[in-house]
């Protein structure tokens, strides 16, 4: 049986490779590193870079805390369960250039002391201008990483991201998605070993997935008009991620530190009154592609993207 050591464990070593890859994608900045303590129990590994070649702000988070159990969670666990365990990494980049997308993930483990247990997670990517050869390439490396496990998966768990990744408020998804997936249990059909393994193989997708759009794209000019236009969408992530994202309520239900909650959100955003891109352009021609149901999926011949 698979234990919480074993998936802390890999968890802080997954930290320690996404945190090189990234520097080396940089060229300039390194991760700082905190170490912190929840006031329940356990505590976490926050390492944030910022100011670098490629990365304005960006953090990298390794947590394993326990406390008592929050009240939101208690229809979904063993009515006589009081505290609980959750563990995972979480990851938010920021760029300077507004041609390098956004990117977030996040793997996690949570279990109960009366036996309730379950994993989640996903990758999704928020560029500020689309590019559907880069679109496609990163959905073909969700779709290639799901497959591996059940070829159902890519499809619920795209879907399931394209909803949850969702502003409400402004008709609009966050970015093109990925996927998302959330109370995978473990049963009779699939163990919690198989489930672990999933885990693993959704984090290890990140920097195959990631590392080679930001290559393409970090070399690229831009205007001050696409760096306004960056802003304005850095803010609709930061509208999402105070609204509606599940780890943020999470972390402040529990008590959490705040530092690691809010590392998601930028430097830098703007809100402009009533902005509307202008029919034609490219700004306009991404907001059209912020819609739910996209299918990005096609041959590799046609990604026109290197995959270093």
């Amino acid at each position: 049986m698979i234990t919480r050591e074993e998936i802390t464990s890999y968890l802080k070593s997954l930290q320690k490779s996404i945190c090189e890859g990234l520097e080396q994608e940089d060229g300039k900045a390194k991760f700082s590193e905190d170490h912190w303590s929840h006031h329940q129990g356990g505590g976490g590994i926050s390492r944030v870079i910022s100011h670098g070649n490629v990365f304005e702000k960006g953090g990298v988070n390794f947590s394993a805390v326990e406390g008592d159990l929050p009240s939101f969670l208690s229809a979904k666990v063993n009515p006589d369960a009081k505290r609980f365990f959750a563990t995972g990494v979480s990851l938010v980049m920021h760029p300077n250039s507004p041609m390098v997308p956004i990117v977030h993930m996040n793997v996690r483990y949570f279990e109960t002391d009366k036996g309730d247990c379950w994993f989640g997670g996903g990758i999704d990517l928020t560029p500020v201008y689309v590019n559907d050869a880069q679109a496609r390439y990163f959905h073909h490396c969700m779709k290639e990483t799901c497959d591996a496990f059940d070829a159902s998966y890519y499809g619920k768990f795209k879907e399931w991201a394209d909803n949850y990744f969702y502003i409400n408020h402004r008709n609009e998804t966050r970015g093109i998605g990925g996927i998302f997936y959330d109370y995978l249990v473990p049963d009779s059909q699939h163990s919690k070993e198989y489930y672990f393994n999933f885990m693993q193989a959704v984090g290890n997708t990140f920097l195959k997935a990631y590392r080679p759009i930001v290559a393409e794209n970090k070399v690229l000019s831009y205007s001050e008009m696409q760096k306004k236009w960056q802003l304005i969408r850095r803010g609709r992530y930061v509208e999402f991620n105070l609204v509606y994202d599940r780890g943020t309520r999470f972390g402040l239900e529990t008590g959490g530190r705040i530092e690691s909650i809010l590392m998601s959100l930028p430097e830098h955003a703007s809100w402009i009154y009533n902005h509307q891109p202008e029919e034609g352009s490219q700004e306009h021609d991404t907001l059209e592609k912020l819609t739910k149901g996209i299918d990005w999926i096609i041959q590799d011949s046609e990604f026109g993207i290197r995959n270093s």
